[in-house]
Protein backbone atom coordinates (compact mmCIF):
# COMPACT_ATOMS: atom_id res chain seq x y z
CA UNK A 1 0.00 0.00 0.00
CA UNK A 2 1.11 3.55 -0.69
CA UNK A 3 1.55 6.00 2.15
CA UNK A 4 -1.68 7.86 1.30
CA UNK A 5 -3.67 4.62 1.41
CA UNK A 6 -2.13 3.74 4.78
CA UNK A 7 -3.09 7.18 6.15
CA UNK A 8 -6.67 6.83 4.88
CA UNK A 9 -7.09 3.48 6.61
CA UNK A 10 -5.42 4.84 9.74
CA UNK A 11 -7.79 7.83 9.80
CA UNK A 12 -10.87 5.62 9.74
CA UNK A 13 -9.40 3.22 12.32
CA UNK A 14 -8.50 6.11 14.63
CA UNK A 15 -11.98 7.56 14.32
CA UNK A 16 -13.66 4.27 15.24
CA UNK A 17 -11.33 3.65 18.19
CA UNK A 18 -11.62 7.18 19.60
CA UNK A 19 -15.42 6.98 19.52
CA UNK A 20 -15.25 4.41 22.31
CA UNK A 21 -13.30 6.78 24.54
CA UNK A 22 -16.34 8.96 25.12
CA UNK A 23 -14.90 12.12 23.60
CA UNK A 24 -17.45 14.31 21.75
CA UNK A 25 -17.72 13.23 18.12
CA UNK A 26 -17.11 16.76 16.79
CA UNK A 27 -13.79 16.97 18.64
CA UNK A 28 -12.76 13.51 17.47
CA UNK A 29 -13.44 14.33 13.82
CA UNK A 30 -11.74 17.71 13.86
CA UNK A 31 -8.83 16.48 15.97
CA UNK A 32 -8.10 13.54 13.68
CA UNK A 33 -8.12 15.88 10.68
CA UNK A 34 -5.57 18.21 12.31
CA UNK A 35 -3.36 15.38 13.61
CA UNK A 36 -3.17 13.57 10.28
CA UNK A 37 -2.44 16.80 8.47
CA UNK A 38 0.59 17.13 10.76
CA UNK A 39 1.57 13.49 10.20
CA UNK A 40 1.40 13.90 6.42
CA UNK A 41 3.34 17.16 6.54
CA UNK A 42 6.13 15.65 8.66
CA UNK A 43 6.21 12.50 6.49
CA UNK A 44 6.76 14.66 3.40
CA UNK A 45 9.66 16.47 5.09
CA UNK A 46 11.47 13.61 6.81
CA UNK A 47 10.42 10.47 4.89
CA UNK A 48 10.52 11.99 1.40
CA UNK A 49 6.88 11.06 0.67
CA UNK A 50 4.23 13.09 -1.12
CA UNK A 51 0.92 13.10 0.73
CA UNK A 52 -0.13 16.57 -0.43
CA UNK A 53 -0.90 17.63 3.16
CA UNK A 54 0.48 20.86 4.63
CA UNK A 55 -0.69 23.85 6.63
CA UNK A 56 -2.54 25.09 3.54
CA UNK A 57 -4.87 22.12 3.93
CA UNK A 58 -6.10 23.40 7.28
CA UNK A 59 -6.53 26.91 5.91
CA UNK A 60 -8.98 25.48 3.36
CA UNK A 61 -11.15 24.33 6.26
CA UNK A 62 -11.88 27.98 7.06
CA UNK A 63 -13.34 28.48 3.59
CA UNK A 64 -15.43 25.31 3.93
CA UNK A 65 -16.78 26.47 7.31
CA UNK A 66 -17.72 29.82 5.82
CA UNK A 67 -19.66 28.05 3.05
CA UNK A 68 -21.51 25.97 5.65
CA UNK A 69 -22.56 29.05 7.60
CA UNK A 70 -23.54 30.82 4.37
CA UNK A 71 -25.75 27.92 3.23
CA UNK A 72 -29.42 28.89 3.05
CA UNK A 73 -30.57 25.26 2.86
CA UNK A 74 -29.18 24.57 6.33
CA UNK A 75 -31.21 27.42 7.81
CA UNK A 76 -34.11 24.96 7.64
CA UNK A 77 -32.48 22.78 10.33
CA UNK A 78 -33.07 24.99 13.40
CA UNK A 79 -36.57 25.84 12.15
CA UNK A 80 -37.60 22.20 11.71
CA UNK A 81 -36.04 21.34 15.08
CA UNK A 82 -37.99 24.19 16.72
CA UNK A 83 -41.16 22.93 15.00
CA UNK A 84 -40.63 19.41 16.31
CA UNK A 85 -39.90 20.38 19.89
CA UNK A 86 -42.80 22.86 19.99
CA UNK A 87 -45.21 20.21 18.71
CA UNK A 88 -43.90 17.90 21.40
CA UNK A 89 -45.03 20.46 24.00
CA UNK A 90 -48.27 21.49 22.28
CA UNK A 91 -50.49 18.65 23.50
CA UNK A 92 -51.41 17.64 19.93
CA UNK A 93 -50.16 14.07 20.34
CA UNK A 94 -52.17 13.50 23.53
CA UNK A 95 -55.38 14.57 21.81
CA UNK A 96 -54.63 12.32 18.86
CA UNK A 97 -53.95 9.38 21.14
CA UNK A 98 -57.25 9.71 22.95
CA UNK A 99 -59.46 10.22 19.89
CA UNK A 100 -57.87 7.71 17.47
CA UNK A 101 -57.89 5.05 20.18
CA UNK A 102 -61.67 5.49 20.46
CA UNK A 103 -61.95 5.16 16.66
CA UNK A 104 -60.11 1.79 16.63
CA UNK A 105 -61.40 0.65 20.01
CA UNK A 106 -63.36 -2.28 18.60
CA UNK A 107 -60.52 -3.51 16.36
CA UNK A 108 -58.20 -6.13 17.83
CA UNK A 109 -54.81 -4.43 18.09
CA UNK A 110 -56.52 -1.05 17.77
CA UNK A 111 -54.26 0.57 20.36
CA UNK A 112 -51.11 -0.60 18.55
CA UNK A 113 -52.56 0.66 15.25
CA UNK A 114 -53.26 3.98 16.97
CA UNK A 115 -49.63 4.21 18.07
CA UNK A 116 -48.46 3.54 14.51
CA UNK A 117 -50.78 6.16 13.02
CA UNK A 118 -49.67 8.74 15.56
CA UNK A 119 -46.06 7.80 14.81
CA UNK A 120 -46.71 8.57 11.13
CA UNK A 121 -48.30 11.93 11.98
CA UNK A 122 -45.50 12.83 14.40
CA UNK A 123 -42.91 11.84 11.81
CA UNK A 124 -44.53 14.15 9.26
CA UNK A 125 -44.73 16.91 11.88
CA UNK A 126 -41.47 16.72 13.79
CA UNK A 127 -38.84 14.66 11.95
CA UNK A 128 -37.00 14.04 15.26
CA UNK A 129 -36.69 10.35 16.17
CA UNK A 130 -35.73 10.73 19.83
CA UNK A 131 -38.65 13.04 20.59
CA UNK A 132 -41.17 10.78 18.82
CA UNK A 133 -40.01 7.56 20.53
CA UNK A 134 -39.97 9.15 23.98
CA UNK A 135 -43.36 10.82 23.52
CA UNK A 136 -45.00 7.62 22.21
CA UNK A 137 -43.42 5.62 25.02
CA UNK A 138 -44.71 7.95 27.72
CA UNK A 139 -48.20 8.19 26.23
CA UNK A 140 -48.95 4.70 25.02
CA UNK A 141 -46.90 2.14 26.97
CA UNK A 142 -48.90 2.46 30.24
CA UNK A 143 -52.18 2.13 28.31
CA UNK A 144 -50.92 -0.93 26.41
CA UNK A 145 -49.78 -2.54 29.66
CA UNK A 146 -53.16 -1.90 31.27
CA UNK A 147 -54.85 -3.52 28.27
CA UNK A 148 -52.59 -6.61 28.73
CA UNK A 149 -50.73 -6.34 25.44
CA UNK A 150 -47.77 -8.68 25.05
CA UNK A 151 -44.88 -6.58 26.34
CA UNK A 152 -42.40 -7.26 23.48
CA UNK A 153 -45.05 -6.48 20.87
CA UNK A 154 -46.01 -3.23 22.59
CA UNK A 155 -42.36 -2.15 22.86
CA UNK A 156 -41.61 -3.06 19.24
CA UNK A 157 -44.63 -1.11 18.01
CA UNK A 158 -43.60 2.04 19.90
CA UNK A 159 -39.94 1.91 18.86
CA UNK A 160 -40.69 1.28 15.18
CA UNK A 161 -43.47 3.89 14.94
CA UNK A 162 -41.30 6.53 16.59
CA UNK A 163 -38.38 5.81 14.26
CA UNK A 164 -40.44 6.73 11.18
CA UNK A 165 -39.35 10.32 11.78
CA UNK A 166 -35.96 9.63 10.22
CA UNK A 167 -37.59 8.88 6.85
CA UNK A 168 -40.96 10.60 6.49
CA UNK A 169 -40.54 14.28 5.53
CA UNK A 170 -39.79 16.86 6.79
CA UNK A 171 -36.86 14.81 8.09
CA UNK A 172 -33.82 16.87 9.12
CA UNK A 173 -31.67 13.96 7.93
CA UNK A 174 -32.97 14.43 4.38
CA UNK A 175 -32.16 18.15 4.55
CA UNK A 176 -28.53 17.37 5.40
CA UNK A 177 -28.34 14.61 2.76
CA UNK A 178 -29.62 17.03 0.11
CA UNK A 179 -26.99 19.57 1.11
CA UNK A 180 -24.13 17.07 1.08
CA UNK A 181 -24.98 15.65 -2.36
CA UNK A 182 -26.19 18.91 -3.95
CA UNK A 183 -29.68 17.48 -4.46
CA UNK A 184 -33.04 19.20 -4.22
CA UNK A 185 -34.58 19.00 -0.75
CA UNK A 186 -38.00 18.91 -2.41
CA UNK A 187 -36.97 15.89 -4.50
CA UNK A 188 -35.88 13.98 -1.41
CA UNK A 189 -38.99 14.96 0.57
CA UNK A 190 -41.26 13.80 -2.26
CA UNK A 191 -39.16 10.68 -2.83
CA UNK A 192 -39.39 9.70 0.85
CA UNK A 193 -43.15 10.09 1.21
CA UNK A 194 -44.27 6.82 -0.43
CA UNK A 195 -41.49 4.68 1.20
CA UNK A 196 -42.40 6.13 4.60
CA UNK A 197 -46.09 5.43 4.13
CA UNK A 198 -45.22 1.96 2.82
CA UNK A 199 -43.47 1.17 6.10
CA UNK A 200 -46.48 2.43 8.05
CA UNK A 201 -48.74 0.19 5.92
CA UNK A 202 -46.50 -2.82 6.56
CA UNK A 203 -46.56 -2.17 10.32
CA UNK A 204 -50.36 -1.89 10.44
CA UNK A 205 -50.82 -4.98 8.27
CA UNK A 206 -48.54 -6.95 10.59
CA UNK A 207 -50.50 -5.81 13.65
CA UNK A 208 -53.82 -6.79 12.07
CA UNK A 209 -52.45 -10.22 11.14
CA UNK A 210 -51.04 -10.72 14.65
CA UNK A 211 -54.40 -9.73 16.13
CA UNK A 212 -55.98 -12.53 14.09
CA UNK A 213 -53.27 -15.15 14.71
CA UNK A 214 -52.52 -14.34 18.38
CA UNK A 215 -55.55 -12.56 19.84
CA UNK A 216 -54.16 -12.94 23.37
CA UNK A 217 -51.18 -10.73 22.42
CA UNK A 218 -53.44 -7.86 21.28
CA UNK A 219 -56.60 -8.03 23.40
CA UNK A 220 -59.66 -5.85 22.92
CA UNK A 221 -60.33 -3.23 25.61
CA UNK A 222 -62.99 -4.17 28.11
CA UNK A 223 -64.83 -0.87 27.74
CA UNK A 224 -64.76 -0.52 23.94
CA UNK A 225 -67.32 2.08 22.86
CA UNK A 226 -69.44 1.65 19.72
CA UNK A 227 -68.44 3.79 16.76
CA UNK A 228 -70.74 6.78 16.28
CA UNK A 229 -70.73 10.24 14.77
CA UNK A 230 -69.44 11.84 17.97
CA UNK A 231 -66.29 9.67 17.93
CA UNK A 232 -65.67 10.38 14.24
CA UNK A 233 -66.11 14.12 14.76
CA UNK A 234 -63.73 14.03 17.73
CA UNK A 235 -61.09 12.32 15.55
CA UNK A 236 -61.56 14.87 12.79
CA UNK A 237 -61.19 17.79 15.23
CA UNK A 238 -58.02 16.35 16.77
CA UNK A 239 -56.38 15.33 13.49
CA UNK A 240 -57.14 18.45 11.42
CA UNK A 241 -54.62 20.85 13.09
CA UNK A 242 -51.49 18.67 12.67
CA UNK A 243 -52.59 17.57 9.19
CA UNK A 244 -53.11 21.23 8.22
CA UNK A 245 -49.61 21.98 9.46
CA UNK A 246 -48.18 19.07 7.45
CA UNK A 247 -49.95 20.29 4.31
CA UNK A 248 -48.75 23.84 4.91
CA UNK A 249 -45.13 22.70 5.17
CA UNK A 250 -44.90 19.84 2.67
CA UNK A 251 -47.61 21.13 0.35
CA UNK A 252 -45.85 24.47 -0.11
CA UNK A 253 -42.62 22.63 -0.98
CA UNK A 254 -44.24 20.09 -3.31
CA UNK A 255 -46.25 22.77 -5.10
CA UNK A 256 -43.15 24.90 -5.63
CA UNK A 257 -44.62 27.79 -3.65
CA UNK A 258 -41.85 27.81 -1.04
CA UNK A 259 -38.35 26.45 -0.62
CA UNK A 260 -37.59 24.04 2.22
CA UNK A 261 -36.05 26.93 4.17
CA UNK A 262 -39.13 29.10 3.80
CA UNK A 263 -41.45 26.18 4.59
CA UNK A 264 -39.49 25.46 7.78
CA UNK A 265 -40.34 28.96 9.00
CA UNK A 266 -44.01 28.30 8.24
CA UNK A 267 -43.78 25.07 10.22
CA UNK A 268 -42.17 26.74 13.24
CA UNK A 269 -44.87 29.43 13.28
CA UNK A 270 -47.64 26.87 12.78
CA UNK A 271 -46.39 24.69 15.65
CA UNK A 272 -46.30 27.75 17.92
CA UNK A 273 -49.89 28.65 16.96
CA UNK A 274 -51.00 25.06 17.68
CA UNK A 275 -49.43 25.24 21.15
CA UNK A 276 -51.23 28.54 21.74
CA UNK A 277 -54.54 27.09 20.47
CA UNK A 278 -54.23 24.17 22.92
CA UNK A 279 -53.39 26.49 25.81
CA UNK A 280 -49.86 25.11 26.14
CA UNK A 281 -47.93 28.22 25.09
CA UNK A 282 -46.25 30.18 27.86
CA UNK A 283 -43.02 32.05 28.35
CA UNK A 284 -41.53 29.03 30.14
CA UNK A 285 -42.53 26.70 27.32
CA UNK A 286 -41.17 29.06 24.67
CA UNK A 287 -37.90 29.37 26.57
CA UNK A 288 -37.54 25.59 26.89
CA UNK A 289 -38.26 25.08 23.18
CA UNK A 290 -35.77 27.78 22.12
CA UNK A 291 -33.04 26.38 24.40
CA UNK A 292 -33.74 22.84 23.19
CA UNK A 293 -33.59 23.96 19.57
CA UNK A 294 -30.36 25.83 20.24
CA UNK A 295 -28.71 22.81 21.89
CA UNK A 296 -29.73 20.36 19.15
CA UNK A 297 -28.70 22.75 16.36
CA UNK A 298 -25.36 23.45 18.04
CA UNK A 299 -24.73 19.71 18.38
CA UNK A 300 -25.41 19.12 14.69
CA UNK A 301 -23.35 22.08 13.47
CA UNK A 302 -20.42 21.18 15.74
CA UNK A 303 -20.32 17.79 14.02
CA UNK A 304 -20.60 19.63 10.70
CA UNK A 305 -17.42 21.56 11.48
CA UNK A 306 -15.48 18.52 12.69
CA UNK A 307 -16.66 16.43 9.73
CA UNK A 308 -15.63 19.21 7.32
CA UNK A 309 -12.05 19.06 8.58
CA UNK A 310 -12.00 15.25 8.56
CA UNK A 311 -13.49 14.95 5.06
CA UNK A 312 -11.19 17.60 3.57
CA UNK A 313 -8.05 15.85 4.82
CA UNK A 314 -9.43 12.49 3.66
CA UNK A 315 -10.05 13.85 0.16
CA UNK A 316 -6.61 15.46 0.02
CA UNK A 317 -5.19 11.99 0.66
CA UNK A 318 -7.28 10.57 -2.19
CA UNK A 319 -9.62 8.67 0.11
CA UNK A 320 -12.66 9.11 -2.15
CA UNK A 321 -10.83 7.67 -5.19
CA UNK A 322 -9.47 4.82 -3.07
CA UNK A 323 -12.92 3.84 -1.76
CA UNK A 324 -14.42 4.14 -5.25
CA UNK A 325 -11.74 1.87 -6.73
CA UNK A 326 -12.21 -0.72 -3.97
CA UNK A 327 -15.99 -0.87 -4.38
CA UNK A 328 -16.16 -0.75 -8.19
CA UNK A 329 -13.55 -3.51 -8.28
CA UNK A 330 -15.84 -5.94 -6.48
CA UNK A 331 -16.95 -8.83 -8.75
CA UNK A 332 -20.63 -8.61 -7.79
CA UNK A 333 -22.23 -6.54 -10.54
CA UNK A 334 -24.05 -3.25 -10.15
CA UNK A 335 -26.71 -4.32 -7.67
CA UNK A 336 -24.22 -6.49 -5.78
CA UNK A 337 -22.12 -3.38 -5.16
CA UNK A 338 -25.26 -1.49 -4.06
CA UNK A 339 -25.98 -4.34 -1.62
CA UNK A 340 -22.41 -4.13 -0.25
CA UNK A 341 -22.75 -0.37 0.24
CA UNK A 342 -26.05 -0.77 2.08
CA UNK A 343 -24.54 -3.49 4.27
CA UNK A 344 -21.63 -1.19 5.16
CA UNK A 345 -24.04 1.62 6.08
CA UNK A 346 -26.24 -0.79 8.02
CA UNK A 347 -23.25 -2.01 10.07
CA UNK A 348 -21.91 1.51 10.61
CA UNK A 349 -25.33 2.46 11.93
CA UNK A 350 -24.77 0.10 14.87
CA UNK A 351 -22.29 2.49 16.49
CA UNK A 352 -22.38 5.73 14.48
CA UNK A 353 -25.15 8.29 14.55
CA UNK A 354 -26.85 9.13 11.25
CA UNK A 355 -25.19 12.57 11.29
CA UNK A 356 -21.64 11.18 11.03
CA UNK A 357 -22.69 8.68 8.35
CA UNK A 358 -24.43 11.42 6.35
CA UNK A 359 -21.55 13.88 6.59
CA UNK A 360 -18.59 11.51 6.13
CA UNK A 361 -19.62 8.23 4.53
CA UNK A 362 -22.44 9.27 2.19
CA UNK A 363 -20.39 11.81 0.15
CA UNK A 364 -17.68 9.15 -0.31
CA UNK A 365 -20.11 6.48 -1.53
CA UNK A 366 -22.34 8.62 -3.77
CA UNK A 367 -19.70 8.92 -6.57
CA UNK A 368 -19.47 5.11 -6.61
CA UNK A 369 -23.21 4.86 -7.32
CA UNK A 370 -22.94 7.52 -10.04
CA UNK A 371 -20.01 5.65 -11.64
CA UNK A 372 -22.03 2.43 -11.85
CA UNK A 373 -24.15 3.92 -14.63
CA UNK A 374 -27.41 2.52 -13.31
CA UNK A 375 -30.39 2.90 -15.63
CA UNK A 376 -32.82 4.45 -13.13
CA UNK A 377 -35.85 6.05 -14.78
CA UNK A 378 -36.25 9.65 -13.71
CA UNK A 379 -39.07 10.14 -16.23
CA UNK A 380 -36.99 12.84 -17.89
CA UNK A 381 -37.76 15.43 -15.21
CA UNK A 382 -35.98 14.28 -12.01
CA UNK A 383 -32.36 15.39 -11.79
CA UNK A 384 -29.86 12.70 -10.73
CA UNK A 385 -32.54 10.00 -10.31
CA UNK A 386 -29.95 7.37 -9.33
CA UNK A 387 -28.76 9.53 -6.42
CA UNK A 388 -32.30 10.35 -5.25
CA UNK A 389 -33.08 6.62 -5.28
CA UNK A 390 -29.79 5.77 -3.55
CA UNK A 391 -30.41 8.33 -0.78
CA UNK A 392 -33.75 6.68 -0.05
CA UNK A 393 -32.05 3.28 0.21
CA UNK A 394 -29.51 4.75 2.63
CA UNK A 395 -32.27 6.42 4.68
CA UNK A 396 -34.15 3.11 4.90
CA UNK A 397 -30.96 1.26 5.91
CA UNK A 398 -30.25 3.85 8.61
CA UNK A 399 -33.81 3.57 9.90
CA UNK A 400 -33.28 -0.18 10.23
CA UNK A 401 -30.03 0.38 12.12
CA UNK A 402 -31.91 2.58 14.62
CA UNK A 403 -33.81 -0.53 15.73
CA UNK A 404 -31.09 -3.16 15.45
CA UNK A 405 -29.68 -4.66 18.67
CA UNK A 406 -27.45 -4.27 20.51
CA UNK A 407 -26.98 -0.49 20.13
CA UNK A 408 -29.94 0.81 18.11
CA UNK A 409 -30.51 4.37 19.27
CA UNK A 410 -34.31 4.09 19.37
CA UNK A 411 -34.04 1.11 21.71
CA UNK A 412 -32.22 3.20 24.31
CA UNK A 413 -34.55 6.18 23.84
CA UNK A 414 -37.42 3.82 24.68
CA UNK A 415 -35.62 2.08 27.55
CA UNK A 416 -35.10 5.46 29.18
CA UNK A 417 -38.86 5.99 29.62
CA UNK A 418 -39.88 2.39 30.39
CA UNK A 419 -40.70 1.09 33.88
CA UNK A 420 -37.75 -0.58 35.67
CA UNK A 421 -39.20 -4.07 35.16
CA UNK A 422 -39.01 -3.73 31.34
CA UNK A 423 -35.72 -5.23 30.13
CA UNK A 424 -33.65 -4.55 27.04
CA UNK A 425 -34.15 -8.20 26.10
CA UNK A 426 -37.91 -7.61 25.81
CA UNK A 427 -37.29 -4.56 23.62
CA UNK A 428 -34.88 -6.54 21.43
CA UNK A 429 -37.44 -9.33 20.93
CA UNK A 430 -40.16 -6.82 20.17
CA UNK A 431 -38.34 -5.01 17.37
CA UNK A 432 -37.23 -8.11 15.43
CA UNK A 433 -40.47 -8.43 13.37
CA UNK A 434 -40.36 -4.72 12.55
CA UNK A 435 -36.73 -4.96 11.43
CA UNK A 436 -37.82 -7.72 9.05
CA UNK A 437 -40.63 -5.48 7.76
CA UNK A 438 -38.13 -2.66 7.18
CA UNK A 439 -35.86 -5.00 5.23
CA UNK A 440 -38.88 -5.98 3.12
CA UNK A 441 -39.51 -2.28 2.50
CA UNK A 442 -35.85 -1.76 1.56
CA UNK A 443 -36.03 -4.68 -0.87
CA UNK A 444 -39.18 -3.19 -2.41
CA UNK A 445 -37.32 0.09 -3.10
CA UNK A 446 -34.47 -1.82 -4.74
CA UNK A 447 -36.85 -3.77 -6.99
CA UNK A 448 -39.18 -0.83 -7.76
CA UNK A 449 -37.30 2.50 -7.85
CA UNK A 450 -40.59 4.06 -9.02
CA UNK A 451 -41.74 3.99 -5.38
CA UNK A 452 -39.19 6.76 -4.86
CA UNK A 453 -39.24 8.59 -8.19
CA UNK A 454 -42.89 8.52 -9.23
CA UNK A 455 -44.08 11.35 -6.94
CA UNK A 456 -41.26 13.82 -7.86
CA UNK A 457 -41.91 13.05 -11.55
CA UNK A 458 -45.64 13.74 -11.16
CA UNK A 459 -44.90 16.99 -9.31
CA UNK A 460 -42.68 18.17 -12.15
CA UNK A 461 -45.20 17.13 -14.79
Amino acid sequence: MEVNEILVVAMFASFILLLFTGFPVAWVLGGIGVIFTGIGYLADIYLDTWTGLDMLTLSLVVNRIYKIMDNWVLVALPMFIFMGIMLDRSGVAERLMESIQELFGRVRGGLAITVTLIGIILAASTGIVGASVVLLGLMSLPAMMRQNYATPLALGTIASAGTLGILIPPSIMLVIMADQLALSVGDLFMGALIPGLLLGFLYISYLLIMGWLKPEALPLPENAQPLDKAVVWKVIKSILPPVALIFAVLGSIFAGIATATEASGVGALGATLLAWWNGKLSFTTLKEVVVGSFNTTAYIFAIFLGATCFALVLRELGGDELIESWLTGLPFGEYGIIACILLIIFLLGFFLDWIEITLIVLPLLAPVVTALGLDINGYGVVDNPELVWFVMLVAMALQTSFLTPPVGFSLFYLKGVCPPDVTLGQIYRGVVPFIILQLIGLLALVIWPQLVLWLPAVAYG
